[in-house]
């Protein structure tokens, strides 16, 4: 199991160059951390690829602070997979 704290971290020092030791749960992406709407895209679609998730648009745009993004991240991943045929069992 991965660390996705860490994993989202290391998204946001490569994304928004962001400095590692003031990346606490309260920061804030876009008035903390300067993220613009291209850098909030390119977080999401990391993100999606690093944990093989899909982010809604309507999702993102509630990542106001890291906290957000990582309790939406962590319900995601941990989630459990859904089927994509329900089975029935025939009766005879």
């Amino acid at each position: 199991m991965t660390d996705i704290g860490a994993e989202f971290r290391d998204i946001l020092v490569f994304h928004l160059s962001a400095d590692e030791t003031k990346l606490t749960e309260n920061v804030r992406l876009v008035e903390d951390l300067g993220a613009d709407s291209l850098d909030l895209f390119e977080v999401v679609v990391a993100c999606e690829e690093k944990f093989g998730i899909d982010i809604p648009n309507d999702a993102a745009m509630k990542f106001v602070t890291i906290r957000d993004a990582l309790e939406y991240l962590e319900a995601r991943v941990h989630a459990p997979k859904s089927r994509l045929f329900h089975t029935t069992n025939a009766s005879s």
